[in-house]
């Protein structure tokens, strides 16, 4: 502070003749240390941009639970305004009241399109936000990892007409990720239904009788047991 170097020996020693012990070990927590410790208490959300067929941009906003997997796309607008943000996050508190939710914390980046009254509303519901760091979009992966899944699967195979196409589509792809479509980052089960009992039964494997159930013009395919 003033200029003066001291030595960290001789620190010590003024340490040791005045009677004060070191300060104890400390390990910072990682990034990685508090996802694992915190996984069942995390959300994390992000907006992603796709155009209609005639050039209008649409921004999507949706949420993840960490241990779950369970997606929630709040909405899709052409301007994400500070209500229309507030407002979604208001709708995601009165869901994840409904649906009995523990989280308590919830990732996000630092975009710009996020106001201080979704911070402030999420907080009155007991969550903390965490922002990622500035261009360290793997700070957010399994969000990231959604987004490109729902272009991947979704809307690199489906002309988008106009909003209100999109999020039809949205919902549609909702319901088959929560309910259908298998994830491997939690043993191959789905975030709102139970893996089926294995068939052990060599002569029940031969009479099994599996129907297709499309999706959105059989852009998405679900296989069931017939009743």
């Amino acid at each position: 502070m003033l200029g003066i170097k001291v030595a960290a020996s001789t620190v010590w020693q003024i340490l040791k003749d005045a009677g004060i012990d070191p300060a104890p070990q400390r390990t910072s927590t990682t990034w990685s240390t508090f996802l694992r410790s915190q996984t069942d208490a995390l959300l994390a959300c992000d907006f992603f941009e796709t155009s209609t067929l005639t050039g209008t941009r649409l921004y999507v906003l949706a949420v993840i639970e960490h241990s779950s997997r369970r997606i929630r796309v709040l909405g899709a607008t052409a301007h994400p305004t500070a209500s229309w943000v507030t407002q979604a996050a208001r709708n995601l508190v009165m869901d994840l009241e409904d649906a009995g939710s523990i989280a308590r914390f919830l990732i996000r980046d630092r975009d710009g399109k996020f106001p201080a009254l979704f911070d402030a509303v999420l907080a009155d519901a007991g969550i903390q936000v965490v922002l990622s760091g500035v261009r360290i979009p793997r700070m957010n992966a399994i969000t990231e990892r959604w987004i490109q899944t729902c272009r991947r699967e979704l809307l690199d195979r489906t002309l988008i007409w106009n909003q209100q196409h999109l999020l039809h589509a949205l919902r549609e792809y909702e319901k088959f990720y929560n309910t259908h479509r298998p994830h491997q980052g939690i043993d191959n089960a789905r975030p709102l239904q139970p893996l089926p009992q294995a068939t052990t039964d060599q002569a029940a494997v031969t009479r099994l009788d599996i129907r297709r159930r499309q999706r959105l013009g059989g852009i998405l395919n679900e296989y069931h047991h017939a009743a």
